[in-house]
C-alpha cells in the first residue's frame, strides 16, 4: 500500500510523452495534442527517435537526452520497448508514468514492475486511457475530450466508461478533481487512490467504478480511512454474476461475489449506487445533505398528484413518512385552508401565496419528528416560483440541513432551481429522484455505522469456546482424507463454540438400532441418513421427520436405505443419526453459514433457512468480524427480519441469541483456517432462543479461511499485556469500540492544560462522533492502547493512552500519549511509551513522528530519553517536530 510519488502523478511539474506523434488518429498524436491544449503550465517535453521536431518543438531521441528530469512520463510505445523506458526513467529520477501501451505480456509487465521498484517510480496502467487533473490543466489521456475542474474525483478500471463519463458529464457542467484510468492497475490501484484523494483539500466526493479488486485488505483499510473523510460512492458492475453453483454448501451455492462486495463496499462505509446518473445524484446529496440524521421524510407540497408520486416511490424505497404529531396538526390547521390534507404529504393546496409556504415550512421545521422535508413544487400562475424560493432560502439551516427540493418544470422553475441551489438546497427534478437520493443517504449512513465497528474476533469471556477439541476434531478429518465432517461431528463444533444443537445419536444402518436410540431419546424423532458422500440429505429423502413410535422409525430407516442404494449406489452409507423432534412455537426456519470468498476471505451469511432456501433467496452476507450490532444489521438486511419481529399474535423471536450464533460463527472462522464451509441449516429460532437441528462443516489443508485472511483486520487481542506498575496490576490493551463511556471519563479527568500539552487546545467537551474515532479504529493502519486498572467502585478506569497512526506505506507513525493528570511525573508514560515502540517496531513501522508544543517540557525529556531527536528546528509557531528511527539497531523499547 503506497502513495508514495502520486503526486508526481496527479500534479507535475513537467511532463515527458514517449512517441509523441504528428500522425493523426493516433494515440501519441493525441496525448501531446491534449497535453498542450489543456492550458497545463510547465514544461511538456517530447520524445520520440523518429522525429526531429513537432508543431515547433525540439523532439528528444531518449530521456537521457532530456534538459530536465520530468515528474511525469506518458508511455504510448510498442510493449516491446516499455520495460526499457521505465528503467530509464528511474534511472534519471522520473518518479511517475502513465503507460497508456496495451499488450504486455506476463514477462513484460513484470520487467516493467521490477524495473520501477527500486527507485518507487509509480506507474498508472498498463492499457488505460490516461489521467486528467482539471485543476492543473493537465490532460495526459488520449480521452477525446477535457475534464472541467471542480471537487469530485473519478476513479475508473474501464476505459471506454472513461471516455463515456467525460462526454456525459461535460454536457451536464459537472467539474472533476481528477479523472484516473486504472487499466490493468499494475502498480496504482483502486487502494492507492483512496489513500491519495483522502486527504486531496480539491476533492469532496470520490466516484469509483469498479469491476474487480485484487487486494482486498489494503483496499478495505484505504476505503474505510477515506469513508469516514469524505463520501465514497461505489458503481460495481456485474450484479448478475452467478454464484458459486458447484459449492457443497447452501452457503458456498448462494453467497455469489456480487453478494460480498456489496456487503463489503457496506462494511466500509461507501455507497454503492447502480448507474452512472446515480453516482452523480448521490454525490449530490450526500456533499450537501449527508448531516441529517433522519430516517423520515414529510413531504410539503402544493399539488396532490406530485405527493402522492413521492409517497408512493418512498414506500418503494423502504422510506418511511413521518406522522405529524397533534401539535403540528393544529399549528397546520391555523395557517392552512380548512381543505389541505391534513397529513403526510401536506398539500398546501394550488393557489397558495408565499406567506403560506414560509408559514408552512416553520411549523414543520419546529417538529423534529417530522425528519427531512422534502418540498415539491410545480409552477402556477398565482405567484413566481421565484419569488417562494427567494422567500424559502433563509429558513434553510446550512449546518443542520433538513430542507431537500424538487421544482418541477424547466423554465418557469429554473431561477428558482438556480437560487435553492446557490443556497447549498439539494435540488432535483422529479420526486422519485429526490426520494431515491434520500433513500441513498439513510443506506449511507447506515453504512457509516458498520464504518465504525471494529469487534474483535472473540466472544464474550463468559462463554470461550474449546479451540483445542475443535482443532483436533479437524486435523483429524484432514488426516483421514475426509473433507465434509459428518453431521455429528459437525454439532460438536458448533457445541463447542456454544452454539445450541439438537442432541443427537448415531446408530450403524440398521432400522432396528435406529428404533432403540429413538426409544431412548422419546418420541417424536428426526431420521437422518448418515454418508460422507451425501451432502444435501433431503435430496435423496435423506431425512424423516416427526417419526411418533419406533415401528416408524423402523419403516422410515428401511425405506431411506432401499432409496440411497437405488439413487446413489456408489454412496457409502455409515448409519443414521437420531434426534429429538423439536417444534418450539412460534419458530422459523434459519440459514446460518460461512464460505470463503475468493477475493474477500472469509465471509458470513444469513437469510431464510429450510429445504427451500435457494428458491427463496433470501439472505445478506457480511464480513467478519462480527459483534452483536454488526450481526444485527447483518439480519436488517434479509426480508425474514421483518417476521422475527413479530407480528399480529406471533412474539418476536429472540435475536439476541440469533445475535450470538453469528458472533460465534464469526469466531469460529477466525480460530479455525481450515474451515472453508460451514452451513448452519435449519436454525430454529423462536422466543425461547436458538436451536442448531443441522450442520455441515467443509474443511482443506490449503487453510484459506482464518483471521488473518480477513478482508478487515480483527482486534488484536494478542496484544494486551498484565503489567505490575508501583505496585498495582495494570492491564495495557488495544481500545475497543466499547470503551466509549471509560474513554470519555478518562478525558474528563483531565486538567485543561494536560489536554492543551497534548492536543494544542483547551476545550474539554467532546462530540459524540470524535470520541467514536478514537475508540472504533481500523486495527490495519492505526493502534492505540490504554492502561486500565479497577477503579474504587470496581469498575475498570483508563490511567493512560497511547495512540500511533501509520501512513499507507508504513513509514512513519505519528503518535499521541497522555497520561491521567494525577499519576504524571510516576513512569506511566514511559512504559505506554515502550508498548507502543514494540508494537510498531513489530509491524515493521520505521520511524515514529510528533509534533510537540515548545513548553511541553515534561514530554521533550522523556522523548530524549528515548532516543528522539529533533528533526527540523523549534517553529515559530511554538512546536517542535521529533522522530526515532524505529528499525535502527539500539533503539529504545
Amino acid at each position: 500500500m503506497s502513495i508514495r510519488n502520486l503526486d508526481h502523478l496527479l500534479d507535475p511539474a513537467s511532463v515527458a510523452v514517449f512517441g509523441a506523434s504528428s500522425r493523426a488518429g493516433s494515440v501519441g498524436a493525441t496525448v501531446w495534442n491534449n497535453l498542450r491544449s489543456g492550458g497545463f503550465q510547465g514544461p511538456v517535453y517530447p520524445v520520440n527517435p523518429n522525429h526531429a521536431t513537432l508543431d515547433g518543438e525540439t523532439v528528444f531521441a531518449r530521456a537521457s537526452d532530456l534538459p530536465a528530469v520530468p515528474d511525469l512520463a506518458v508511455i504510448c510505445t510498442p510493449a516491446a520497448v516499455v520495460p526499457g523506458l521505465i528503467a530509464e526513467l528511474a534511472a534519471c529520477g522520473t518518479r511517475a508514468a502513465i503507460v497508456l501501451t496495451a499488450g504486455l505480456d506476463a514477462a513484460q509487465r513484470k520487467a516493467m514492475l521490477d524495473a520501477a521498484r527500486p527507485s518507487l517510480l509509480r506507474i498508472l496502467g498498463p492499457n488505460c486511457i490516461g489521467m486528467l487533473s482539471p485543476h492543473q490543466g493537465l490532460n495526459a489521456s488520449f480521452a477525446h475530450t477535457s475534464a472541467a475542474p471542480g471537487e469530485i474525483a473519478f476513479v475508473s478500471q474501464s476505459g471506454a466508461l472513461v471516455t463515456a463519463m467525460l462526454d456525459w458529464a461535460r454536457a451536464r457542467a459537472i467539474g472533476f478533481s481528477h479523472f484516473v484510468s486504472l487499466g490493468e492497475h499494475a502498480d496504482v490501484d483502486f487502494g492507492d487512490m483512496l489513500d491519495y484523494l483522502a486527504s486531496d483539500a480539491k476533492t469532496r466526493a470520490i466516484l469509483l467504478y469498479i469491476e474487480s479488486i485484487e487486494a482486498p485488505r489494503k483496499f478495505m483499510s484505504a476505503a474505510r480511512a477515506a469513508a469516514r473523510n469524505k463520501p465514497v460512492i461505489v458503481v460495481k458492475a456485474g450484479r448478475s454474476a452467478q454464484g458459486q453453483k458447484a459449492a457443497a454448501s447452501h452457503t458456498g451455492a448462494l453467497a455469489g461475489s456480487d453478494l460480498v462486495y456489496e456487503a463489503a463496499i457496506a462494511r466500509a462505509g461507501m455507497l454503492r449506487v447502480d448507474t452512472l446518473q446515480q453516482l452523480f445524484l448521490a454525490a449530490e446529496t450526500l456533499t450537501r445533505f449527508r448531516t441529517n440524521p433522519s430516517d423520515q421524510l414529510t413531504i410539503l407540497t402544493n399539488g396532490g398528484g406530485a405527493g402522492v408520486m413521492a409517497a408512493d416511490a418512498a414506500e418503494n424505497a423502504g422510506i418511511a413518512l413521518a406522522t405529524p404529531g397533534r401539535d403540528t396538526l393544529a399549528a397546520l390547521d391555523r395557517v392552512l385552508p380548512a381543505n389541505w390534507s391534513h397529513g403526510n404529504p401536506v398539500d398546501i393546496i394550488g393557489d397558495a401565496p408565499v406567506d403560506r409556504y414560509v408559514q408552512t415550512l416553520q411549523v414543520l421545521q419546529q417538529d423534529r419528528q417530522a425528519g427531512a422535508i422534502l418540498f415539491i413544487h410545480a409552477p402556477t400562475a398565482i405567484v413566481p416560483s421565484q419569488q417562494i424560493a427567494q422567500a424559502l432560502v433563509p429558513l434553510a439551516d446550512r449546518q443542520h440541513p433538513r430542507l431537500l427540493s424538487c421544482w418541477l418544470g424547466e423554465a418557469a422553475v429554473a431561477d428558482a432551481r438556480k437560487t435553492f441551489q446557490d443556497a447549498g438546497i439539494a435540488s432535483y427534478d422529479t420526486p422519485e429522484e429526490a426520494v431515491s437520493a434520500f433513500a441513498m443517504l439513510v443506506r449511507y449512513r447506515r453504512n457509516q455505522a458498520q464504518l465504525l465497528e471494529a469487534p474483535a474476533a472473540e466472544v464474550d469471556a463468559g462463554a470461550s469456546p474449546d479451540r483445542a477439541a475443535v482443532h483436533a476434531l479437524l486435523e483429524s478429518a484432514l488426516a483421514q482424507g475426509r473433507p465434509l465432517l459428518t453431521e455429528p461431528q459437525a454439532k460438536a463444533v458448533l457445541d463447542a463454540y456454544r452454539i445450541p444443537v439438537v442432541a443427537t445419536r448415531i446408530v450403524p444402518p440398521n432400522a432396528d438400532e435406529a428404533a432403540s436410540a429413538a426409544q431412548a431419546i422419546g418420541f417424536p424423532v428426526v431420521l437422518k441418513i448418515l454418508s460422507d458422500d451425501i451432502s444435501h440429505k433431503s435430496d435423496v429423502g435423506g431425512v424423516v421427520l416427526d417419526l411418533a413410535h419406533a415401528a416408524a422409525v423402523r419403516e422410515a430407516a428401511a425405506a431411506m436405505l432401499a432409496r440411497v442404494a437405488r439413487e446413489r449406489p456408489q454412496a457409502r452409507v455409515d448409519g443414521f443419526t437420531v434426534q429429538a423432534m423439536v417444534r418450539p412455537a412460534h419458530a422459523r426456519e434459519l440459514i446460518v453459514g460461512a464460505s470463503i470468498d475468493a477475493v474477500f476471505g472469509p465471509v458470513i451469511l444469513f437469510g431464510s433457512g429450510g429445504t427451500s432456501v435457494e428458491v427463496v433467496a433470501d439472505r445478506a452476507i457480511a464480513l467478519p468480524p462480527l459483534n452483536s450490532r454488526l450481526a444485527r444489521a447483518l439480519v436488517r438486511n434479509t426480508r425474514v427480519a421483518r417476521l422475527l419481529d413479530g407480528f399480529r399474535d406471533t412474539p418476536a423471536a429472540d435475536l439476541d441469541a440469533l445475535d450470538k450464533v453469528l458472533v460465534a460463527v464469526s469466531q469460529l472462522m477466525a480460530d479455525h483456517p481450515q474451515i472453508i464451509e460451514l452451513d448452519i441449516n435449519p436454525l430454529i429460532l423462536g422466543p425461547q432462543g436458538a436451536i442448531a437441528l443441522d450442520a455441515r462443516i467443509r474443511v482443506d489443508a490449503s487453510r484459506a479461511g482464518g483471521a488473518e485472511h480477513f478482508a478487515i483486520k480483527p482486534y488484536p487481542a494478542e496484544l494486551a499485556e498484565t503489567i505490575e506498575w508501583n505496585g498495582r496490576s495494570m492491564l495495557v490493551r488495544p481500545i475497543r469500540p466499547g470503551d466509549e463511556e471509560q474513554h470519555l471519563e478518562f478525558l474528563s479527568q483531565l486538567d485543561p492544560e494536560d489536554v492543551r500539552m497534548r492536543v494544542f487546545y483547551s476545550r474539554r467537551s467532546i462530540e459524540p462522533s470524535e470520541l467514536a474515532r478514537l475508540t472504533q479504529i481500523d486495527y490495519e493502519r492505526e493502534i492505540a492502547f490504554v492502561a486500565e486498572s479497577t477503579g474504587p467502585d470496581g469498575r475498570p478506569q483508563t490511567l493512560a493512552a497511547a495512540r500511533a497512526v501509520t501512513d499507507p506505506d508504513n513509514i512513519d507513525a505519528e503518535f499521541g500519549i497522555i497520561v491521567r493528570s494525577d499519576l504524571k511525573g510516576q513512569g506511566l508514560g514511559r512504559l505506554m511509551m515502550d508498548k507502543l515502540i514494540r508494537t510498531l517496531r513489530a509491524q515493521g513501522t520505521q520511524r515514529l513522528v510528533a509534533t510537540v508544543l515548545n513548553d511541553n517540557k515534561r514530554m521533550l525529556a522523556l522523548q530524549r530519553d528515548l532516543g528522539f531527536v529533533a528533526v527540523a528546528d523549534p517553529d515559530a509557531d511554538g512546536t517542535r517536530a521529533i522522530a526515532l528511527d524505529l528499525q535502527r539497531t539500539g533503539a529504545a523499547g
